[in-house]
């Protein structure tokens, strides 16, 4: 074993005691132990536990250290994985590194030197070869022992002048095959990287490749998973294990494992590996294309590891994104996870597909049965409801003591008596209206004789809804999906985690009314803010996503969904438009309400527009006094400030969403200037006008490009239950599919159905028998 290193004198002087302490110590004469089986007293099972890993090793391949090109070390990748280990160095873990890349390193050295002895007459002599090019022959003269003798100083230099970057200092150990076949080697190479951790100092392990033996073959001894030191991945495993190390990372230029070779047809990523997956995987044949080990030898090393308490995952360090390392600890799905652990549940990938087949038997299902589900849903949410209040308390008891919980959000989360049961009546509502919704013949045209087209209604399929602090909207949405034959994924925040799991349950435990489990993951709880993420890639599996929540959350869902149309709204800035024409009794009326009525939902007032003709009337003292004795805090537009230089306290926007007992108010001089302010600050999601002309709100109504337009009513009437719709999935303001409040409809698409008595295409050529008569048809329900 060697050692170098930065100011390292006490390292060396104690790798000097150790080593003649144990002199004296018989050797085993070369004979390859079983290594001591270390189990973690917290073994990781689960990504989520990963953060709390204190000793992490990195084994860095060749892949990764060298460029695509073969021509240089692949900096800039070197210095992002640099950074991630000196930062997690520096808060307090204790970060080893294992590294490939001394052969590569030196060939790449030596390849320039070799070719500048090559005569011009060997070079074309060699061109003339077919198949072979002057890289392959030059790289077939180097012998890789004498690569990592040129290359290794150059490598461990590179680490030690880009960590010293950082304040870390680093030490190169070399081992070879004896460092782990001799007990006393073993205990000496323990010590040794033991006090450089103390000394807050960073191995960088590598295999002395200049006098590595030929590697011996795995034997397995008394059913002990054993690998011999034959590649720097089992270098790595073996090295995590007799450090006990909490997690081992294997970067290489795959994302994982595979169930075939990677790009084959058929074979896909695993993200979750366990010993009982070994006959799932089938491995190429072809090797990396700078290291000398292949994927199934980084199996067998992670497994081997994992057999002694190491958590392992292996992940793509070339490719993928530049905090690979601290993406893992975060316990993000990447690469591939292994773990012993059989009842961690199903992926979110599984879910999905579930959630996809169990939608199908949904729509298989007649009206009346589906019918069935929702009203015994419904009966649920009363029966269970002292159940359902006990789990929503203890979410609310947490999210009082939570820092990072608004008032309005605690709002929302908190279930009362009057909640449940207009919830319940809203699903209720839902059941009514869903026996004549999929198969419904929206258009019939006769196309030719025998030739009949129908467009009918059909789900779209798998719609996730990701939803903050509400936990009704969990059997709303439920609701909704199973009418409409839909498969749902369901992700709540975690401050009503308990409340959300129990609502849950009651949905599953509707689903099976009818004694059946062939659908009863239709409907699936998604676990985990990286579960999203992946789902949101998975475009061929989920085709819909509805965020509900806050406009930085839903923001977040629309930027990362890239593939798979995301249905819902940013921000809900409604607007009260207060005509000089209003009856101001109405409209002092409609305003509290629209703000007061539960100022943190999405369609409150958030801003007051009134007419310039009724400053400094008794109608407008009424509007700005009713609003302050309900406790509301207004805040003055530019206009009105200058109106009213001692008045309300300035805005500093006119397009904020409050969420509270708080509102802008302004200024305009008419309808066509409210409609103008309302396109310029609002967010098209719903805004009233309040006056007794009917000329006025017509134009207001027309000229408002708003999913919800409203004359003498609240805002707080957009909202699906009211609508009569019996509950929403969302809120739309866009302007593709469904917009405003998004009922069991906006969850429907449609497909074309087409009989016909063997009719061709070439039958209606200008010289066929046949004749287009496209004539339409009187709208039945496809039966």
């Amino acid at each position: 074993m060697l050692i170098r290193g930065i100011g390292l004198k006490k390292a060396y002087t104690n790798f000097c005691f150790y080593a003649t302490r144990y002199a004296s110590n018989v050797s085993n004469s070369g004979r390859y132990p079983p290594m001591q089986v270390i189990k973690s007293a917290s073994p990781i099972h689960f990504r989520n536990q990963l953060k709390q890993c204190k000793r992490i090793v990195v084994k860095l391949g060749s892949a990764v250290i060298t460029r695509d090109d073969e021509c240089g070390v692949a900096l800039g990748r070197l210095a992002s994985i640099v950074e991630q280990v000196s930062e997690l160095q520096n808060a307090g873990k204790q970060m080893m590194i294992v590294t490939s890349g001394a052969v590569a390193f030196g060939k790449l050295k030596l390849r320039s030197e070799l070719s500048m002895q090559q005569t011009m007459r060997d070079s074309l002599r060699l061109n003339g070869r077919r198949g072979v090019s002057i890289k392959t022959f030059l790289f077939g003269l180097l012998d890789s022992r004498a690569c990592a003798a040129v290359g290794q100083s150059g490598l461990v230099s590179l680490y030690e002048e880009m960590f010293n970057q950082y304040g870390v200092t680093v030490a190169q150990v070399l081992v070879t095959k004896p460092d782990f076949q001799n007990d006393r080697n073993r205990e000496n190479l323990q010590t040794t990287i033991e006090e450089l951790i103390h000394m807050h100092c960073i191995p960088i392990v590598n295999a002395n490749d200049v006098v590595a033996p030929q590697p011996s073959p795995d034997v397995d001894l008394s059913g002990i998973n054993i690998i011999s030191l034959k590649d720097n991945d089992s270098l790595a495993a073996m090295f995590a294990v007799q450090m006990n190390a909490d997690l081992l990372i294997i970067l290489s230029d795959v994302d994982g494992i595979y169930t075939g070779p990677p790009g084959e047809e058929g074979s896909s990523l695993l993200s979750v590996y366990r010993p009982s997956d070994k006959n799932l995987v089938r491995y190429s044949q072809v090797k990396s294309r700078v290291g000398t080990g292949g994927m199934e030898s980084k199996v067998e090393a992670a497994s081997f590891a994992l057999d002694r308490g190491v958590s392992v995952v292996i992940a793509n360090g070339v490719f993928k994104d530049t905090t690979i390392i601290t993406d893992i600890l975060d316990g993000k799905k990447i690469g591939t996870f292994f773990t012993d652990a059989e009842n961690e549940g199903p992926t979110s990938e599984e879910q999905a597909l579930k959630a996809r087949s169990c939608s199908r038997a949904l729509q298989n299902l007649t009206p009346h049965q589906r019918a069935e589900i929702i009203f015994r849903l419904s009966e649920l949410l009363i029966e269970r409801q002292a159940e359902i209040l006990d789990v929503n308390q203890i979410d609310l008891n947490a999210a009082k003591k939570a820092d990072n919980l608004s008032a309005s959000m605690i709002s929302r989360l908190a279930l009362t008596p009057s909640k449940l049961k207009v919830l319940s009546e809203g699903l209720r509502q839902i059941a009514n209206n869903s026996y004549d919704l999929l198969g419904r013949t929206l258009k019939a045209t006769q196309v030719a004789e025998d030739l009949e087209l129908r467009q009918i209604t059909v789900p779209i399929g798998v719609v996730m809804v990701i939803f903050e602090s509400r936990p009704d909207a969990l059997p709303q949405v439920a609701a909704l999906s199973i009418a409409s034959g839909n498969g749902l994924l369901l992700k709540g925040g975690k401050e009503a985690s308990h409340t959300n799991k129990y609502l849950h349950s009651l949905v599953q435990e509707a689903l099976q009314v009818h004694k059946t489990n062939g659908y009863v993951d239709a409907v699936a709880l998604i676990d985990g803010r990286d579960e999203v993420a992946d789902l949101l890639r998975m475009k061929d599996v989920v085709d819909l996503v509805i965020p509900r929540g806050s406009s930085n959350m839903i923001a977040s869902i629309k930027e990362m969904s890239k593939d798979i149309p995301v249905l819902g709204h940013a921000e809900g800035i409604c607007h009260v438009y207060v005509d000089k024409e209003a009856d101001i009794d109405m409209a002092l009326k409609i305003v509290i309400d629209s703000k007061c009525d539960y100022p943190a939902a999405c369609n409150a007032m958030e801003t007051l527009l009134v007419h310039e003709n009724l400053l400094r009337t008794k109608a407008f003292d009424v509007l700005l006094d009713g609003l302050k004795n309900n406790g509301v805090t207004v805040h003055a537009g530019p206009r009105l400030c200058r109106a009213l230089p001692f008045g309300p306290v300035p805005a500093k926007s006119l397009n904020v969403e409050y969420n509270q007992l708080e509102c802008a108010m302004e200024l305009v001089d008419g309808v066509d200037d409210a409609v103008r302010h309302i396109h310029e600050y609002g967010s098209s999601h719903t805004d009233a006008i309040v006056t007794e002309n009917k000329e006025s709100a017509e134009k207001f109504l027309k000229n408002v490009d708003s999913a919800c337009v409203f004359h003498n009513t609240s805002t707080r009437f957009a909202d699906g239950y009211r609508f009569g719709l019996g509950a929403e999935v969302g809120i739309s303001t866009g302007r593709i599919h469904a917009r405003g409040p998004v009922g069991v409809e906006g969850l429907l698409t449609t497909k074309w159905v087409l009989r016909g008595k063997g009719h061709v295409v070439s039958d209606f050529s200008d010289s066929g028998k046949r004749k287009y008569l496209h004539q339409p048809k009187d709208v039945e329900r496809d039966v």
